[in-house]
């Protein structure tokens, strides 16, 4: 078991504390504070317990180099008003200079600084030094609560942990117990949900799940590879063909293992995926040549439900079709409402899946959204997060 910020003394240690303040901007205003709020109960334990917090994290992918349109300055702004207190910030190009040294020795206990985007310094993610060393001068102890990149070496995510003793956030806590626990010791039936664009990128994900999981639910464009591994025709749908064969492999592994995987039997298809002149739904092995498929169709919403109803643990990683259009949401937005309405114990694998129960307002109805897709997908994988494994143990 990792230790956490509860196993440490506070008062009057300089904290370096890793979060995910990555978070959507438009026009220099954040348009989803989600990650910011996912960290308030770390940082308001921090500063109850009389730390000199100095908060840290990237935004976006300046490569290297300060840009503006990327300072994390909008952050400390939404900071401040949610913590009541100030955040202390200054943009340096260089993440770290004399005057944030000075305003690093300078803080009070229960005060609080947020360093400039950390990749605004090309060592960042090589974890590679002078930066490393620079950012661990600064603190006494490590906290990490960044789960959004635990799965990245990073500087700021695993660099620190060889200058500094290291114990995790609340945040990174929850989403270890929740994931872990679904995978370790769930209630079954256990029922994974599977969407997204290519089979590639699942790959892994399903091989971990197939000793684990007792159901599994296709949905999205990685469904027509599936299709087209069973020779149906897939028309002008999205197509992973370096995985087909994966796809015949997994099936029979699945059939092996016990493992029911389900994939849609209705596929609602267009002519145009910009124009969408023609929208159909046909069953999933008589898609037309001239056309392609969107989203799930309405026998495989009503079969879906019927599985999610029955299940007692759901993880559910990849939308069922491109739900960012209004004429192919459906599919993404029905499995969302039977996860929303189901007593089972429901974990959302961040991403595009948060994405759309946001977009639904249906987040507050799940049991846990995760606030990393990449870092969930390589937990889901069975792999070791660097974030993670950084953590010392109790």
């Amino acid at each position: 078991m990792k230790k956490t910020v509860r196993d440490v003394e506070l008062n009057g240690v300089r904290v370096l504390c890793r979060c995910d303040f990555n978070v959507p901007m438009k026009d220099g205003e954040i348009t989803d504070d989600f990650r910011i709020v996912s960290a308030l109960p770390t940082i308001k334990y921090l500063i109850e317990n009389k730390a000199r917090v100095i908060l840290m994290s990237h935004m976006g992918k300046p490569k290297g180099e300060p840009k503006p349109e990327l300072s994390l300055a909008p952050v400390a702004k939404r900071l401040e008003e949610l913590l009541g207190q100030e955040v202390k910030f200054s943009s340096c190009p260089t993440v770290i200079c004399d005057h944030i040294r000075e305003v690093a020795d300078g803080l009070q206990p229960g005060e609080v600084m947020l360093l400039e985007n950390t990749r605004y310094r090309k060592e960042e993610t090589k974890s590679e030094e002078p930066f490393t060393g620079e950012l661990a001068s600064l603190g006494e102890l490590f906290v990490n609560d960044a789960f959004g990149t635990a799965h990245r070496d990073h500087s700021s995510t695993a660099g620190i942990a060889r200058y500094l003793p290291t114990v995790s956030g609340f945040l990174i806590e929850k989403e270890v117990k929740f994931l872990g626990d679904a995978l370790e010791s769930p209630e079954r039936p256990l029922l994974a949900i599977l969407g997204g664009a290519k089979v590639e990128t699942k790959i892994p994900v399903m091989e971990n799940l197939l000793s684990k999981v007792d159901q599994i639910l296709i949905g999205g464009g990685m469904s027509y590879t599936f299709f087209k591994a069973q020779g149906y025709e897939i028309g002008k749908s999205l197509l992973d063909a370096d995985s087909i064969e994966f796809t015949k492999e997994i099936l029979a592994k699945a059939k092996d293992a016990g493992v029911e995987i389900l994939l849609p039997v209705d596929t609602v298809c267009t002519d145009d995926f910009e124009a969408n002149n023609v929208i159909e739904v046909y069953d999933s092995d008589k898609i037309p040549a001239d056309l392609m498929g969107m989203d799930i169709g309405p026998k495989t919403i009503a079969k879906y439900q019927e599985v999610i109803a029955n299940a007692k643990t759901i993880v559910w990683n990849g939308p069922m079709g491109v739900f960012e259009n209004p004429k192919f949401e459906a599919g993404t937005k029905a499995v969302a409402e039977a996860l929303a309405s189901s007593d089972a114990t429901t974990i959302i694998g961040g991403g595009d899946s948060a994405a759309a129960v946001e977009q639904f307002g249906l987040k507050d109805k799940m049991t846990h959204v995760s606030t990393g897709g990449g870092a969930s997908m390589e937990f889901l994988e069975g792999r070791e997060l660097p974030g993670i494994a950084c953590i010392e143990e109790k």
